[in-house]
C-alpha cells in the first residue's frame, strides 16, 4: 500500500468523519448557514470516501489472496483486486480535483479592438458576432451592458453579459488576445494585414461573492454622449462609479434610465472587483501570472485566426482547425473540450504532486 497515499486518504476520511459528526450535534443543526455549509461538504465528500475506503478493503483482501496464492480461485481473486487498485485510485484523484467556483456563474466579456486601426475595430466586432452564435448553440442569454462603436463598422469596445447555467466555464477559456490576419475590406492592393482584439471574461459576482463599501465608491452622473459628442438625452443618465481603494472606473450610459446604468455599472464593478481578489490568491498560491489580454499587441495572443489557410490555432495547447469559417459561425466545442482537458490535466498532476 502507497504510505503517501493511505495518509492523504486517511485525512479527507478524517474531515468526512468530522463533518457527519457535526451534522449530528444539535448546537449546529440549529444555525442554517452551517448547515448548509456541512451538508454540501458531506455530499461532496461522501461517494469519495467510499472509494477510500473501498480501496483499503481492496488493499486488504489482496494480502490474504497473496498468502493462499496456491489456490487456483484466491491466484484469479488477486489478479483482479490488482486491476482494480489503480482504476480506484485514478477515480479518487479526478475526484479530489479543486472544482472552479465559478464554473456555474454567469459572466461578462469585454471585447476591445486592439492593434490595427479600423480593421480591429472591424474584427471585435467578428468576435462579438462569434460569442453571440456560441452562446445561442447552448441555449445562453447575451445582453449588451454598454458598448463603442466604431465610425467604420464593429467596436471600439463593447461589454456584455452572457447568462446561463455554466455559462463561466465555457467562455472562460476566451480571455486575451485574439489576433486574425486576412485581407481587409479597405485594403485596395491585396495584402494581409494583422490586427488584433482583446477579450476579458469575468465571472459575473453576485453581492454575496463580493463585499464592497459603498463609502469607498465615487458615483458621478453626467449627461450621455454619442459619436462625435453630439447629446444622446439632455438628462444625467450616464453613470461612472469609481472605486477609489482600486482605481476602477465603471461607466454606463447606454440606457435612458440613470437607474438602469447605475445596476448595469455595479454589475460590472462587482465582477471586476472579484477578478482581481481572485488573481491575487492565485498569484499567492502559484506565483504572479500574467493578465488575462497583456497590452493587445500583435505578439500576445492565445488564438490566430487565418483567413487565407482556413485555419485557426489555439497557441496555449497547439490545436489548429482548418475550419475557420465554421469556428466563427460559433462552433467553439472543439477548442472549449481541449482546454478544459488541459486543466483538468493540470490540476490532476497537482493532486498526485
Amino acid at each position: 500500500m502507497d504510505a503517501a497515499l493511505s495518509e492523504r486518504f486517511a485525512e479527507i476520511e478524517a474531515v468526512f468523519d468530522e463533518t457527519t459528526a457535526a451534522l449530528a450535534d444539535p448546537e449546529v443543526l440549529s444555525d442554517p448557514s452551517q448547515v448548509a455549509g456541512l451538508g454540501k461538504k458531506h455530499s461532496d465528500l461522501k461517494d469519495v470516501v467510499a472509494d477510500i475506503r473501498r480501496w483499503r478493503q481492496v488493499h486488504e483482501d489482496l494480502g490474504e489472496a497473496r498468502e493462499m496464492a496456491d489456490d487456483p480461485d484466491m491466484a484469479q481473486m488477486a489478479r483482479e483486486l490488482e486491476q482494480e487498485i489503480p482504476e480506484l485510485e485514478e477515480r479518487i484523484k479526478k475526484a479530489l480535483i479543486p472544482k472552479d467556483p465559478n464554473d456555474s456563474k454567469d459572466v461578462i466579456v469585454e471585447i476591445r479592438a486592439g492593434v490595427g486601426g479600423d480593421e480591429a475595430s472591424i474584427w471585435a466586432g467578428d468576435l462579438l458576432r462569434m460569442y453571440q452564435k456560441f452562446s445561442e448553440q447552448l441555449g445562453f442569454r447575451m445582453e449588451t451592458m454598454e458598448e463603442a462603436e466604431s465610425e467604420t463598422g464593429g467596436y471600439d469596445k463593447i461589454t456584455v453579459s452572457v447568462k446561463g447555467n455554466g455559462a463561466y466555464s465555457k467562455l472562460k477559456y476566451e480571455g486575451g488576445v485574439h489576433r486574425v490576419q486576412r485581407v481587409p475590406k479597405t485594403e485596395s492592393q491585396g495584402r494581409i494585414h494583422t490586427s488584433t482584439a482583446t477579450v476579458a471574461v469575468l465571472p459575473e459576482a453576485e453581492e454575496v461573492d463580493i463585499e464592497i463599501d459603498p463609502n469607498d465608491v465615487r458615483v458621478d452622473v453626467y449627461r450621455s454622449t454619442g459619436p462625435g459628442g453630439q447629446s444622446v438625452n439632455t438628462t444625467d443618465s450616464a453613470v461612472r462609479l469609481t472605486h477609489e481603494p482600486t482605481g476602477i472606473v465603471v461607466s454606463m450610459q447606454d440606457e435612458k434610465s440613470q437607474l438602469q446604468n447605475k445596476e448595469k455599472a455595479w454589475r460590472v464593478l462587482r465582477a471586476r472587483l472579484l477578478q482581481m481578489e481572485q488573481e491575487k490568491a492565485a498569484a499567492e498560491l502559484a506565483g504572479a501570472r500574467k493578465s488575462q489580454v497583456g497590452t493587445g499587441g500583435r505578439s500576445e495572443k492565445i488564438r490566430t485566426y487565418n483567413y487565407k489557410d482556413n485555419r485557426v490555432t489555439d497557441h496555449r495547447i497547439g490545436l489548429t482547425i482548418k475550419r475557420l469559417d465554421v469556428v466563427l459561425e460559433g462552433d467553439l466545442g472543439e477548442f472549449v473540450d481541449a482546454m478544459a482537458a488541459e486543466e483538468q490535466a493540470e490540476k490532476l498532476a497537482q493532486v498526485e504532486g
